[in-house]
């Protein structure tokens, strides 16, 4: 080849690498960002899997967090700000009944999300209250109500001895059981053999008969459904505790080693 077409092949040669080098200059490469992200685009708070690679392959984000991080994709203002729409909610509703009837509980409202944050929006406000409550209903003063109460056998067919054979037999009532489930029981119950019976979480059957029935037809204590009430043992000094009345049932007797409301 001639010194000619040496000089010609060199031309050429410097001439595509310019170009080459002036194109990758000035002609912006496109760029993977927010906007190359499948749906959402954008994200709201910190979500580490919020992110995209930028032409140099490094990660960037599109979550409202990257904000503080400064580690945004460079569309995310165009993107993700332009088309953000904030939370929008409901008016609160009513607060709900006392959680106990009698005594200290917790009251709650909420309220509805009406507009979910899209894209970086401003997130939800809490959607819930809860405050303290003190519970006082009408049933109130039978739950202060202490019950007595002994073993079944201390006067189940019991027979008066001084009743005079002319003397009017008192009117005899059903009889009626209460399950209660024993929340508490003290020390001292451990020193007779029935009232150890009564530990915690034990369902036990308290049998209330004619004789301890009030002018309501009811005895004293018998408690409240899923309410705490108290007890104590009257045979039994320094033996008391809680329990909760689970279910009752009329004209019914207690089984064996039960206990009885006096």
């Amino acid at each position: 080849m001639g010194a000619h077409g040496w000089s010609s092949a060199r031309l050429t040669f410097v001439f595509c690498g310019y170009l080459a080098f002036f194109s990758g200059h000035f002609v912006r490469q496109a760029e993977a960002g927010c906007r190359e992200r499948e749906s959402p685009n954008c994200c709201t708070g910190r979500n580490n899997e919020c992110f995209e690679y930028t032409k140099r392959k490094t990660v960037c984000y599109c979550d409202t967090y990257c904000q503080k991080t400064r580690d945004c994709c460079e569309d995310y203002r165009d993107v993700c700000l332009i088309s953000a729409i904030d939370c929008v909610v409901g008016s609160w509703g009513p607060w709900s009944s006392c959680t106990s009837p009698c005594g200290v509980g917790s009251t709650e409202r909420s309220r509805q999300v009406s507009v979910p944050p899209r894209n970086g929006g401003t997130p939800c406000p809490d959607l819930k209250q809860r405050r303290g409550c003190f519970g006082n209903n009408s049933n109130c003063s039978t739950a202060k109500e202490v019950a007595k109460i002994l073993p079944d056998s201390f006067k189940r067919n019991f027979k008066d001895p001084w009743r005079r054979p002319h003397m009017m037999m008192k009117k005899e009532k059903d009889s009626y059981c209460v399950h209660l489930r024993v929340k508490q029981a003290s020390a001292a119950c451990k020193l007779r053999l029935w009232s150890a019976q009564l530990v915690r979480e034990r369902l036990v059957c308290a049998e209330c008969q004619s004789d301890a029935m009030s002018k309501s037809d009811r005895c004293g204590g018998d408690g409240l459904q899923s309410t705490r009430t108290f007890w104590a043992a009257a045979s039994v000094p320094g033996c008391h505790g809680s329990w909760i009345r689970e279910s009752s049932s009329e004209r019914c007797r207690c089984p064996h080693y039960s206990v009885l409301f006096v």
